[in-house]
């Protein structure tokens, strides 16, 4: 059974000047074969690490971003995936449903660090500011094994999406952000709250959905996670039926008006700029 018309999605993105295949997301009882996934690494408690028993030299020495790996998949239009071993970081853990209550030791290194042993992010205020946000995200835990990231054209007939993810520069991304109107009716239909980049590729679109909100999640923001992506670039994360609407009706709306036609005169002169090729690639350049 196909998931989306192909045609159609061909031409969506070709209008939009979106030069590779979207990310479908997805949770699955099968680890997949292949694709890049981080090396495994021991996944503390909260318990474990206040009883002293938590390998963090381990888990910090084994350190890897989420978005460096959906880099390399982007790249490669292959898949990336993973799991309570293969989880990259402690933010992805629980990010992505692996791991929760977050462990203190994420909560003082994004707040104010520990003088004299960590410097900290200093994204919050204090300790008591970043323990609140975790506890008030409270991501759910993942329904099955493995957490995968695949292009929407390498999908079996048994993988559904639960999320699109797409990556592109404000131009395409004005575009899309503008389409969620005509495909869902709602003036509020894109979020942008605060968090990580994977919180708003996964956590924050799950929660909106499990609060029964078709909210699409504009991302990206997070420093920490900008040496992932290409200069200028964002991340949206639409809701799978949210994304088959765009699909389904794209050809009616302002897509094919002027007001398009000239943005995508834009688009065209940003990728002469950055030495891009135009048309629906199968990967994409080099991130910075």
């Amino acid at each position: 059974m196909s998931h989306y018309d192909a045609e159609s999605l061909a031409g969506l993105l070709q209008v939009l000047g979106y030069d590779e295949m979207p990310l479908a997301m997805f949770y699955s009882d099968s680890r997949p074969d292949e694709g890049f996934h981080p090396k495994p690494l021991p996944l503390p408690t909260l318990e474990q690490e206040a009883r002293g028993e938590a390998d963090l030299g381990a888990v910090w020495g084994g350190w890897s971003c989420v978005l460096g790996h959906l880099w390399l998949a982007r790249k490669k239009h292959t898949l990336a995936w993973f799991d309570r071993e293969h989880y990259g970081c402690l933010g992805g853990a629980f990010f992505l449903g692996y791991n929760k209550p977050q462990l203190e030791n994420i909560v003082h290194y994004v707040s104010t660090g520990v003088p004299g042993v960590m410097e900290g992010e200093r994204y919050f205020r204090s300790p008591e500011q970043a323990r609140a946000y975790y506890q008030t995200l409270d991501p759910a835990l993942a329904p099955k094994p493995y957490c995968v990231f695949k292009p929407l054209d390498r999908l079996e007939p048994d993988e559904t999406p639960i999320l699109v993810n797409l990556f592109a520069r404000p131009e395409v991304i004005s575009g899309l952000h503008q389409l969620t109107l005509w495909a869902t009716e709602d003036l509020e239909a894109v979020m942008s709250p605060w968090g990580a980049g994977c919180a708003n590729l996964v956590t924050w679109p799950l929660r909106y959905l499990a609060q029964g909100q078709n909210k699409a999640v504009l991302g990206g923001w997070d420093p920490s996670c900008r040496k992932f992506l290409k200069t200028d670039e964002l991340t949206l994360a639409l809701p799978w039926a949210m994304f088959q609407a765009m699909i389904e009706n794209w050809r009616d709306s302002f897509l094919g008006q002027s007001a398009w036609a000239g943005v995508r005169r834009k688009i065209e002169r940003s990728k002469e700029a950055w030495g891009e090729g135009g048309g629906a690639a199968k990967s994409c350049g080099q991130p910075e």
